[in-house]
């Protein structure tokens, strides 16, 4: 959601927040800008639309200079124009802004403003923010950093802001509470950002702005931090994971179909240096170094938003079925606001592919406050959740681009498993043979990926046929039942076909109504499981001129007969399946949008990181 990129050093900085802001595409926004300083002036360009637009109208504009500011918008305050996108300036246009966020008490300060006679040219709540600054500044007489601290501690709400101002030429400052922000460190050149991916081209040294901290960056000067409340931090520089490679599409026409295909190497890298095969043994340090927690909990809640809710889903069937421990699986959303009992012996885990989702770190801090013990389980190295949290793991998975998450859902589930099977081993609720055969077929999942992905093309065939479907049901049970869920999911955010997943037997319970032969139904239906029960379900389908699709175990005749289209995949372990279940869905959901001509990779009204509520 939303994406900043700044630059200051000895560059041109034009070039470098174009190529920052692409970068930050697949974040999901609605229009763009940019602000330079050059020669004494203050230039702010602004576009609706894509970064191209952008780049279109700023190129006939003045666009040196070798300090800047850059944004991605994702319309919250005020609709998609030209007016409401980022950089706006201050009332003398002396001071420039971008901000992702929500300045909740935004109402109350303009209005404030307005009586010191303010005016407002947008909608948005940023423009009161730097309208904020500028009164604070011009009223105390004081320096910008200084006047984004005192106009900071009078604000409610989220934001990563950076601010430059037209008789500072040498100067950009920049601050985060609730919002992500990262400082690039070159060589007499600073980068700044709303994740790594526009900095890792340039640099691998990187400082992680934390919550309520300010952050100065100065020409031919060291880094400063300070807080709202003034405490002088010690810049930490830490060395970035990610290559540039895993930013490009590799030949593949779209990033969702790379990472699609990339997941038996993203399985492999969750897995390396935690799962032995040889000696039929998992490690994970987060585990270890909190054992008794884990061992003498009496309930744990997996708390996660989207793809992550259903990765914890699955994550309850492991935990319950290996370590018969209770386990709730909250959204976030809900969690935070219903005044939930949370108890000193609970474990919390907070599911995340970036770590910066608003919901799941406001529910961390509730668990917090309560004194749980919370684990995290995130893919972005020094993102927000990871730095909240007690204990956790990475996922691994690398950078995901695509807005529709596809190996980081793979990653947590294998994650989860993990976790789950230490804890059963330890608890010794896990027989050990049990134990043994499902650490032996976790290490040959990649391998049977590969062979599942040979299937792209006849999947792509069969797609073609249900672009004219205008809903879609998915079933499954058991262990595959939020694979179903997921796999509506994705169908949802890339076709924009509605879709719905439910537990098999809950047909007869109401969606049964809505079969007929213009329904489409994907049915879940490998042997492991309650296969027979699934069976039944079909035939109720088919006996109402469903058109079913069904995924199946390799060497199936029974379900196969009663489908209209079939995908088989390998034979596995029933806590195993969703790896490989996935995988089809996904596939399916990806060329039925393409066919139908929709924006894979960033799908309308989606972010890939919701970092606002």
């Amino acid at each position: 959601m939303c994406g900043i990129v700044g630059y200051i050093g000895k560059q041109d900085a034009y070039p470098i927040l174009i190529k920052g802001l692409q970068r930050l595409e697949y974040r999901g926004y609605d229009s763009a800008g940019i602000a330079l300083i050059n020669n004494g002036n203050l230039n702010v360009y602004k576009a609706k639309g894509k970064v191209a637009d952008l780049v279109r109208f700023a190129e006939q504009q003045d666009i040196k200079g070798t300090i800047g500011i850059a944004h991605t918008r994702w319309a919250t305050h005020g609709e998609p124009n030209q007016v409401n996108a980022h950089p706006h300036y201050s009332q003398s246009e002396e001071l420039a802004i971008i901000h992702n966020g929500i300045i909740e008490n935004y109402a109350v300060l303009k209005e404030g403003l307005k009586e010191h006679g303010y005016t407002f040219n947008s909608e948005t709540d940023t423009e009161v923010l730097i309208q904020l600054i500028e009164f604070v500044k011009k009223s105390n007489q004081v320096d910008l950093v200084t006047a984004v601290q005192l106009a900071l501690n009078q604000v409610v709400g989220a934001y990563a802001i950076a601010v430059i101002e037209k008789n500072e030429p040498d100067t950009i400052v920049a601050a985060r509470k609730g919002s992500p922000l990262v400082v690039g460190v070159g060589e007499d050149e600073y980068f700044l950002a709303s994740d790594a991916t526009p900095i890792i081209e340039f640099t691998n040294k990187v400082v992680y702005v934390g919550d309520e901290e300010i952050v100065t960056l100065e020409r031919d000067k060291e880094l400063r931090i300070k807080t709202i409340s003034n405490v002088e931090k010690t810049p930490e520089i830490k060395k970035l994971e990610m290559t540039l490679n895993q930013l490009e599409k590799g030949g593949y026409p779209h990033f969702m179909i790379k990472e699609i295909f990339e997941q038996p190497k993203t399985l492999s890298d969750s897995m390396r240096g935690r799962v032995n095969v040889e000696e039929n043994n998992i490690t994970l340090s987060g585990f270890i170094d909190n054992k008794d927690k884990f061992l003498n909990a009496k309930r744990i809640i997996i708390t996660a938003c989207g793809t992550s809710w259903h990765a914890g889903l699955i994550g309850m069937y492991a935990i319950e079925e290996f370590a018969r421990i209770p386990v709730e699986v909250e959204y976030s959303s809900e969690f935070r606001y219903r005044k939930p009992v949370i108890n000193k012996d609970d474990i919390v885990i907070a599911i995340s592919q970036s770590g910066e989702t608003a919901d799941t770190l406001a529910a961390v801090e509730l668990a917090r406050s309560q004194g749980a013990f919370i684990f995290g389980i995130c893919n972005v190295v020094g993102a927000s959740i990871p730095r909240n949290t007690d204990s956790g793991c990475y996922t691994h998975a690398g950078p995901e681009i695509g807005v529709a998450s596809t190996k980081a859902f793979t990653a947590q589930v294998t994650v989860l498993t993990m976790l789950a099977l230490m804890i059963g081993r330890e608890k010794g609720t896990l027989p050990q043979d049990r134990y043994l055969n499902i650490v032996q077929e976790l290490g040959r999942i990649p391998e049977k990926m590969k062979t599942l992905l040979t299937q792209n093309d006849a999947i792509a065939q069969f797609a073609k046929t249900f672009t004219y479907a205008q809903n879609f049901i998915y079933l499954g049970r058991g262990y595959n039942f939020p694979v179903a869920l997921e796999g509506a999911l994705k169908l949802k955010e890339i076709s924009y076909i509605h879709a719905e997943g439910y537990p098999a037997a809950e047909m007869k319970h109401g969606p049964i109504a809505l079969i007929s032969h213009e329904m489409p139904v994907v049915v879940i239906a490998p042997s492991a499981g309650m296969y027979e029960k699934v069976v039944s379900n079909i035939q109720e389908i088919k006996a109402r001129k469903g058109k079913i699709i069904s995924i199946v175990t390799e060497g199936d005749v029974v379900v196969k007969s009663l489908s209209d289209y079939t995908i088989s995949i390998p034979d596995t372990e029933e806590c195993l399946v969703p790896l490989l279940a996935a995988i089809p869905l996904q596939l399916m959901a990806y060329h039925i949008a393409v066919v139908k001509g929709c924006d894979v990779d960033q799908p309308r009204n989606l972010a890939k990181s919701v970092t606002v509520e």
